[in-house]
């Protein structure tokens, strides 16, 4: 539940950035009527359920790192779809955030 919820997360981040990339002025207006941006604001609400249901049942302390998937993922799709470059440090970051999940879900399942 968790896993869908940063996948949640990451798909609402991008369709905040394409509503917002053709969005010249912020007005009431302007964001009822950018689809792109309400999408995201649904996703967003959609994953802020799905975390609120996981948390009912499960560990606070290996939930919240496993949401840091989420970064991870918007890294990965930025690359992908939107033209923005991986570098180094990047590349480490997303590595380490990989890396610190699996051993946490390696250790709560010992």
């Amino acid at each position: 539940m968790v896993f869908l919820c940063t996948v949640l997360g990451a798909a609402a981040q991008m369709c905040f950035k394409a509503g917002l990339r053709h969005m010249p002025h912020f007005s009431v207006g302007a964001v009822l009527l950018n689809w792109p941006l309400l999408l995201g604001l649904l996703l967003y609400g959609g994953s802020t359920l799905l975390l609120i249901l996981a948390l009912r049942e499960g560990q606070l302390s290996l939930l919240y790192p496993v949401i840091s998937l989420t970064y991870a993922w918007v890294t990965m799709l930025s690359v992908l779809w939107l033209g923005e470059t991986m570098n180094p440090f990047k590349l480490a970051g997303v590595t380490v955030i990989i890396i610190g999940v699996g051993l946490l879900g390696r250790g709560s399942s010992s």
